[in-house]
């Protein structure tokens, strides 16, 4: 593998790890403050595994395009 493909690689894995986890931290820490939960504490099993993937997700792709930019791998097109 190139050097460009690893670090395309790791863009990839850093920026969806990044996503998953400020979407556990969001579900754990900020959705219970949120709702009817009064701060009580709810887990991701809970929230649903479908849904704290469908909020993950996004919030990973987002990390991705930043990490691209900052990581000139060009994963975008220009």
């Amino acid at each position: 593998m190139s050097a460009l493909n690893i670090r395309r690689l790791v863009v990839w894995v850093v920026g969806l790890g990044l996503g998953a986890l400020v979407a556990a931290i969001m579900v754990t820490v900020i959705l219970p403050w949120l709702g009817p939960q009064g701060g009580i504490p709810i887990s991701i099993q809970k929230y649903g595994y479908q849904y704290f993937l469908w909020t993950a997700l996004p919030l990973g792709l987002l990390f991705v395009v930043w990490l691209d930019y900052f990581l000139k791998t060009r994963i975008l097109p220009e």
